[in-house]
């Protein structure tokens, strides 16, 4: 059964700890604690993870087996002999040449086809390492059972430790010999702000953290390892400031998504992603081209339409109006059962009063086709334009009625402490993460998650 990553955030969320709580004991509280786990207790949980996944890809493994080994059944062999022609008047060669050939007839009817086999989709590698031990002590941490892991979840969480590693390594090391000195003075204080900045952080953000930060060092000695948990508590709790529910499209309604964002950050990409993510969540979903501005960007989206298996909803006609095309997926969607419309924007900064135009004009046709829609405005931002590609959100925020960020390549020279600027300096929650171009590569975001990923050794 497919993994259902949407289910996963609402069952996940830091407010609603799973592990079964006590009635006795309801105000326990939201901020997820540092995970105290014995080293041999956590390789344990990690060891009977990996056993589960394994059972879990055993019976794939044997249907596929059983398919490849079904023989197709074969029509009886019939045996009459060919016509052999006469020899009466055919000269030694000519007989000998015929005989041949009824030879060779013979054993064509006599043989039996052997298909070649087929050759099964690999499964997802499955490798008991270091990162794979990581990535079992977060799910741990967050109150997850060794048979509930998936394998989707430890490839994603190593993957997205790997798109952070180089903001990690450069970071943590500086941070640990900094705040492992004594309370912070003014000369420890700029060594962190400098380290943050360099993260991509941003100057507001980095404010807010060393101002928290101060307030708990200030007066004492803490070693390193307890200095990082209260940064990575104040970096989670920045993050999650924003968003105060768990962001999943509502089943047996319609939903309707509109992306937006500068070209070249991957819109178009992040719709196709969204697209199979909800697909194998098990949501009926529909995409709208209605960045009809762009060249080549409607055929764009209806190949990434095609390799999540969704249908793409266009107008055949160059430079159509987009409200139009919104008009007829909405009526689609209304059609079909629809749980979930992703809507493709055209994404112009410079003729910011035409994209504001626009957007009103799409807004307009929402309201008025579909009232009851629930309706997310997403957008979509380059992690590796770092403060720059910020400057640009901020802008193109003005002309949108923004409800969150994806934040796409964070598997390449991107900086993490970006995602914390996001946050702080345009105010909206990050809803979804990329860490690599593959269609499996953008999930839903989690703080906890991140952070690990982020400040973890």
């Amino acid at each position: 059964m497919a993994f259902n990553w949407f289910r996963r955030q609402d069952d996940d969320s830091s407010d609603i700890p799973t592990p079964q709580p006590l009635p006795e004991t309801p105000t326990e509280p939201e901020i997820q604690p540092e995970p105290t786990v014995d080293p041999a207790d956590l390789l344990a949980f990690a060891k009977a993870a990996y056993k589960n996944i394994q059972q879990k890809q055993q019976p794939q493994m044997a249907d596929e087996v059983v398919e490849e080994n079904q023989e197709p059944e074969t029509e009886p062999i019939t045996t009459e002999n060919p016509e052999v022609l006469e020899p009466t008047n055919l000269s030694f060669l000519e007989r000998a040449e015929a005989e041949r050939q009824a030879r060779q007839e013979r054993l064509i009817a006599s043989a039996i086809e052997v298909p070649e086999p087929e050759i099964a989709a690999p499964l997802p590698e499955l490798v008991f390492d270091d990162g794979f031990v990581w990535s079992a002590e977060v799910l741990a941490a967050q109150g997850r059972r060794p048979e509930d892991i998936s394998i989707e979840e430890i490839t994603w969480l190593k993957k997205l430790r790997q798109g952070l590693d180089k903001t990690r390594r450069s970071i943590l090391n500086q941070l640990k010999a900094i705040v492992g000195q004594g309370p912070l003075n003014q000369a420890a204080v700029a060594e962190i702000e400098s380290v943050l900045l360099q993260a991509d952080v941003g100057v507001e953000a980095t404010d807010v953290i060393i101002k928290a930060l101060q307030t708990k060092l200030r007066d004492e000695v803490t070693p390193p390892e307890q200095a990082i948990a209260d940064l990575k508590q104040i970096l989670r709790d920045m993050l999650d400031a924003p968003s105060q529910k768990s962001f999943a499209p509502e089943k047996a309604t319609l939903n309707i998504w509109l992306i937006t964002g500068v070209n070249g950050a991957g819109k178009t990409t992040t719709i196709g992603k969204i697209a199979h993510l909800a697909q194998k969540s098990g949501y009926k979903c529909l995409i709208g081209a209605a960045d009809t501005f762009r060249a080549a960007a409607v055929e764009q989206v209806k190949v990434w339409g095609s390799r999540s298996g969704v249908e793409v909803i266009a107008n055949p006609g160059k430079n159509t109006d987009p409200a139009a095309v919104v008009f007829d997926a909405i009526a689609a969607a209304q059609s079909r059962g629809t749980e979930l419309l992703l809507v493709d924007t055209a994404g112009r900064l410079q003729n910011k009063k035409n994209l504001m135009d626009e957007l009103s004009k799409i807004r307009k046709i929402i309201d008025k086709k579909a009232q009851n829609a629930k309706v997310e405005s997403l957008l979509v931002l380059d992690a590796t334009l770092g403060q720059n590609g910020l400057r640009q959100a901020e802008v193109f925020a003005k002309a949108a009625q923004l409800s969150g960020v994806v934040l796409t390549k964070l598997d390449g020279t991107a900086k993490g402490g970006v995602a914390i600027a996001v946050v702080q300096q345009l105010g909206l929650p990050i809803r979804f993460i990329g860490a690599g171009e593959g269609i499996e590569d953008l999930r839903p975001f989690s703080s906890y998650e991140f952070v690990e990923a982020l400040l973890s050794s």
